[in-house]
């Protein structure tokens, strides 16, 4: 009946009704829904997003997503080999909504632009704030490129570092916190670069929703104090943005890019440094203050291996101790790890919508003219780079004949013409660069290079609930891992508990619903999810649209 009150546009959502059965496969992502609930899942939903009226409730939608993501679904279209019927017990429902549906009801959800990002800035800033001491007011800033390989739209080529090749994409500049937890991230068809996203985009936005940053009352009594720092790599690397940061009392943490000589052993010293996986290791360090070439004085910190290979780190935040500065940095691999496991399980790179849209007609582009100049001006510096070390490996033998002395005169007295016309060359190259403007106006384009945007709502919108999705997986693991030793066999235990059947078992007069999941492969294992099943039902999370209470089990653990 409710199918049919639904197809009249009569019911508003079926109810969420549960029966007792048993094994119903991958049923084992419902141990992760007290977290998903925890980080925003259904926060702000109905306010935010709306749907006509049908059978399927906007909360399943949701929790459908969310549970898809989990379970490793790596599409939408990808449900059209999962059983409806035994999907739709783990939600409440007679089955899940076909993929036709399902996609439907994504572009409805969708269908103003800019709810997806109001959604997900709510989200950060309720993230940020329920990890205020955990983060301990370091921020992990890097780029991330999501290649694209249509041909819908000619998108602008980048570098990509771990495919070692330059190739169209879009590029996404995550925030992310000590433990590589996302918080939120912004995302542009043409690559502004690091230090601009940093300084117009990233700065302003921590600055406005960073909860317990000093009063100003605080910083003026506490010169040294700062509100948070920022950590990047490389790319970031600039005295002047370093000096503008301070500033604004911001402190910076990023590797040198010209760290010069190696340090004296002697100026090295062992210190136990505690990891944030709270690991503590002994690593060899040593501390300068220098100064800049903007006279901007930092420290220095470095780091010397076993092999006697030296990483040079600098920082302005002056108040840590040499260890915090050193384990803050070496962190970052955490927004790495972020990345390639995204990328692996959950689909992090995929394309979700076909289309494009066009780009504003005040976004700058690299001029065509000053690209084809730069990208001469980088192979003559290629060439001449050879020439000269050519040159210098030229080398007169001592004892030779007057024809070979004259053969060797003649060879380095070409090659010295060659290399004094590339760097003529050069610098004609280069004057015609600087009189060639950098940056134009998309709009100013030649037509056959303009290009368009890819549609972003529906991937922004996705992208969000796998984020709350992989921090409901990593709440589970660190939860696991108090019973283990590592981290990544918590993050293997889990996604294991995912693939496993359970039984539901509702009991509406004591209003509960019991999930019992079956016994994994290994005795060790049971142990720590009976932990897992005691904590879990002491949050007493009651699943959404219905009465009942959640309570976790393991079968055999009576």
């Amino acid at each position: 009946m409710e199918r049919i009150a639904a197809a009249f546009g009569l019911l508003n959502g079926a109810p969420i009704e549960f029966e007792r059965v048993a094994d119903v496969p991958e049923g084992g992502v419902l141990f992760a829904l007290p977290a998903l609930l925890l980080y925003g899942l259904l926060d702000k939903s109905r306010e935010i997003f709306s749907m006509p009226e049908g059978f399927y409730p906007l909360e399943s939608i949701f929790l459908l997503l969310a549970l898809m993501a989990l379970a490793r679904i790596p599409s939408l279209e990808s449900l059209r080999y999962v059983a409806p019927g035994e999907w739709g017990k783990l939600i409440g429902l007679d089955r899940i909504p076909e993929v036709r549906t399902l996609r439907h009801k994504l572009a409805e959800l969708c269908s103003q632009r800019g709810r997806a990002e109001r959604w997900s800035g709510m989200l950060a800033k309720q993230w940020m704030e329920g990890e205020v001491h955990s983060s301990s007011g370091v921020f992990y800033a890097d780029g991330h490129v999501r290649l694209y390989h249509g041909k819908l739209t000619a998108l602008p080529r980048r570098y990509v570092a771990r495919e070692r090749l330059c190739l169209r994409g879009t590029t996404d500049y995550w925030i992310n916190a000590m433990d590589g937890r996302p918080f939120f991230m912004v995302s542009y068809p043409v690559d502004p670069g690091l230090l601009n996203v940093l300084e117009h985009d990233i700065v302003p936005r921590l600055r406005a929703e960073v909860p317990g940053q000093p009063s100003e009352e605080q910083l003026a009594a506490e010169p040294l104090s700062s509100r948070f720092c920022i950590v990047f790599d490389r790319e970031g690397y600039s005295p002047k943005f370093f000096a503008r940061m301070k500033e604004q009392r911001i402190a910076v943490l990023t590797y040198h890019k010209y760290p010069g000589e190696p340090w004296p052993e002697m100026e090295f010293r062992t210190q136990s440094v505690r990891l944030v996986n709270g690991e503590v290791v002994e690593l060899q360090l040593a501390e300068r203050g220098v100064r800049l070439s903007n006279d901007l004085w930092v420290r220095e910190v470095r780091q010397r291996s076993k092999s006697g290979a030296q990483s040079s780190i600098l920082s302005t935040d002056y108040r840590s101790d040499l260890s915090r500065v050193a384990a803050a940095m070496f962190a970052r691999w955490c927004q790495e790890n972020f990345f390639r496991y995204m990328r692996q399980h959950y689909n992090l790179d995929r394309l979700v919508e076909y289309g494009v849209e066009p780009l504003p007609d005040t976004t700058q582009v690299i001029n065509p003219p000053w690209r084809a100049l730069d990208y001469q001006i980088r192979s003559q510096n290629a060439l001449l780079s050879r020439e000269r070390a050519r040159f210098a490996e030229i080398q007169l033998a001592q004892q030779l004949e007057p024809a070979q002395v004259q053969a060797y005169e003649l060879g380095k007295g070409q090659l010295q013409q060659a290399i004094e016309k590339r760097c003529q060359d050069i610098e004609q190259l280069k004057t015609q660069r600087k009189a060639v403007p950098k940056y134009i106006l998309v709009k100013d384009l030649p037509e056959q290079d303009r290009f368009q945007q890819l549609r972003a709502e529906k991937k922004h919108f996705l992208d969000t609930i796998k984020l709350i999705a992989y921090r409901a997986e990593t709440a589970l693991a660190q939860l696991g891992r108090e019973k283990m030793h590592r981290l990544d066999d918590g993050r293997s235990l889990i996604r294991q508990v995912f693939r496993t059947e359970v039984d539901l078992i509702p009991d509406h007069q004591n209003k509960t619903l019991t999930v019992r999941l079956h016994p994994l492969t290994a005795q060790v294992h049971d142990e720590v999810i009976k932990y897992l099943c005691q904590e879990l039902t002491s949050t007493e999370t009651v699943f959404p649209c219905t009465d009942l209470r959640l309570i976790y089990e393991i079968a055999g653990s009576g």
